[in-house]
């Protein structure tokens, strides 16, 4: 079984899961030369991730479990590019004020910030499970928006889902988004996600995107929101000129966290 957090010892574990993600087998000898190291690191790290349940030991080997292709997916996005999650996270914090009841996407940027929502005095309106664990631990106050289970995302989505939103009003919603360009707006490529967050986003007061550098200037499969449906958007790196001058036409606010903590 696959813990909440993966407890993955470097790097290189991480690679490895990628690897075994994108093609399912991965042979002791192939890892070892794509990763400079000997093959007897390359067999502890297998029998590691073996032991945690992550893959199963072959012969030469290791192969990924289809039970738990997933949840590793989305456990590998969640210890992805944290210290950026974690910079906007915290500016994401400094909008929020005690009493407000703030709604948060399943996106593992939004879970950076259920991580820190401790600190203010708010009731949290959720849409993912790992989300509410954490708020459940920390003693935050929290709805939990039901409907059918996105089990990539570990999120609910679906008409059930659509049709709770429209009722609740949050102060302020925080979503993520796969890709960001003027053209396109805010895009996801699943689906069901897609439907899940436009509903968040519509229910909203003060919409805040959070968005690290690496989402500029690509495109997703469906459009979540278009720039008169956001109102704040977080960073962690200035955007393109072509970029800023799209939000300054939008009236989008930006903050740039690499500014901030300089």
């Amino acid at each position: 079984m696959v813990t909440d957090t993966l407890k993955v010892g470097s790097e290189r574990q991480h690679l490895i899961l990628r690897r075994a993600l994108a093609e399912r087998v991965v042979k002791i000898k192939d890892l070892a030369a794509e990763l400079g190291v000997h093959e007897m690191t390359v067999r502890r790290d297998l029998d590691q991730l073996a032991e945690q349940g992550l893959l199963e030991r072959v012969h030469g080997g290791a192969r990924l479990l289809e039970k738990t292709s997933e949840e590793i997916a989305h456990q590998l996005r969640v210890t992805t590019n944290t210290e950026a999650k974690a910079q906007l996270a915290r500016a994401a914090l400094a909008l929020i004020e005690d009493g407000d009841v703030v709604a948060l996407d399943a996106s593992t940027t939004a879970l950076a910030l259920a991580r820190i929502l401790h600190a203010r005095q708010v009731t949290a309106i959720l849409t993912g499970l790992d989300a509410a664990n954490v708020a459940a631990q920390n003693g935050v106050p929290f709805l939990m928006v039901g409907g059918n289970f996105h089990a990539p995302a570990r999120s609910f989505v679906g008409a059930f889902f659509m049709a709770t939103m429209a009722k609740l009003h949050p102060d302020k919603v925080f979503f993520s988004a796969k890709a960001f360009s003027p053209g396109t707006g805010f895009t996801d490529a699943h689906l069901p996600e897609v439907g899940a967050k436009q509903a968040l986003i519509a229910s909203g007061g003060t919409r805040i995107a959070l968005l690290d550098a690496s989402k500029f200037g690509g495109r997703a499969l469906a459009t979540i929101a278009t720039l008169d449906q956001v109102d704040v958007l977080i960073t962690n790196r200035p955007p393109s000129a072509e970029t800023r001058a799209a939000l300054d036409a939008a009236d989008i606010r930006l903050i740039v966290t690499a500014q901030e903590e300089t």
